[in-house]
């Protein structure tokens, strides 16, 4: 089976609700939806935390990272404490990268598994990114733009994830011709997660929008953060010619200074949840 024939048939199996998933993502969906809800009581958060005991252990690490632990508050050595400290929406995001790592668990190609690393890589590295620019250049929530970050290559996860199935994935694409089989698979991999539809609509438009001027929204917080980060994807896309001054246009909003401290902050941020996220 060539990649057109693999996009074909996996793209048909999406659109008919029909994704193979790893039976681990089911527990860490089970808490994407309970935490959907904002009002969901703290003790019920907790039950469903400590019910996976691998969530539990990554949950307490990162919030003792320096991410979440900046003033050298008291370490934090129970889920309870955990959860106060980084808040639903990032216990949310946790559980998201779990179920992200997890399409990588059963890969079995040693190219394929290298692949699902390195864009493993990528994607930790814009989210880091992704939640400064949110704080200091865009002006949305940070916490969205961290959750933004982790799950915008979902996509890509779960094409490597089937390779083994169909290694025609992986054959050479001079001519791009599987983006719209792709957009279509992203599409549904983000329906069955529950991905909300703000965040669904800023990673659908990666593929073909520009960044505004000024940049305020989580798409142009997700465009800064592909293009300035320098830990890139292994299934980037040929790079389309930029707007004309797109560059001095950057510079208006983050200088040369600014980019240089903002990009040591989001490396070490990524290391720190990378750390975490192996626990």
């Amino acid at each position: 089976m060539n990649k057109l024939e693999a996009f074909g048939h996996i793209a048909a199996l999406a659109i008919r609700g029909e994704l193979v998933f790893p039976t681990s993502v089911n527990a860490a969906l089970r808490v994407q939806l309970a935490l959907d809800d904002p009002d969901c009581p703290i003790d019920t958060a907790i039950s469903l935390v400590l019910a996976e005991p691998l969530l539990a252990a990554k949950t307490v690490a990162i919030s003792n990272s320096a991410m979440f632990n900046r003033a050298g508050a008291p370490v934090v050595t129970n889920v309870r404490g955990a959860i106060m400290r980084i808040g639903y929406q990032n216990l949310f995001a946790l559980a998201a990268a779990m179920v992200v790592r997890q399409f990588g668990s059963k890969i079995t190609d040693p190219q394929v598994r290298n692949m699902a690393e390195k864009l493993w890589d990528h994607t930790i590295a814009v989210a880091a990114l992704g939640r400064l620019i949110a704080r200091h250049v865009t002006g949305v929530n940070e916490d969205t733009a961290l959750f933004a970050g982790i799950v915008h290559e979902v996509g890509g996860f779960y094409l490597l994830s089937r390779a083994d199935e169909f290694p025609g994935l992986l054959d050479e694409d001079p001519e791009n011709w599987h983006s719209a089989s792709e957009e279509i698979i992203t599409r549904e991999v983000m329906r069955k997660l529950c991905i909300p539809e703000p965040v669904a609509d800023a990673i659908e438009g990666l593929r073909d929008s520009f960044m505004s001027i000024p940049p305020d929204t989580l798409l142009d917080t997700l465009l800064l953060a592909n293009h300035l980060t320098p830990v890139k994807s292994p299934l980037q896309e040929p790079q389309r010619d930029l707007p004309p001054h797109s560059d001095s246009a950057i510079d208006l909003f983050i200088d040369e200074q600014k980019l240089a401290a903002m990009l040591e902050e989001a490396r070490r941020d990524a290391d720190e949840m990378s750390a975490a996220l192996l626990v």
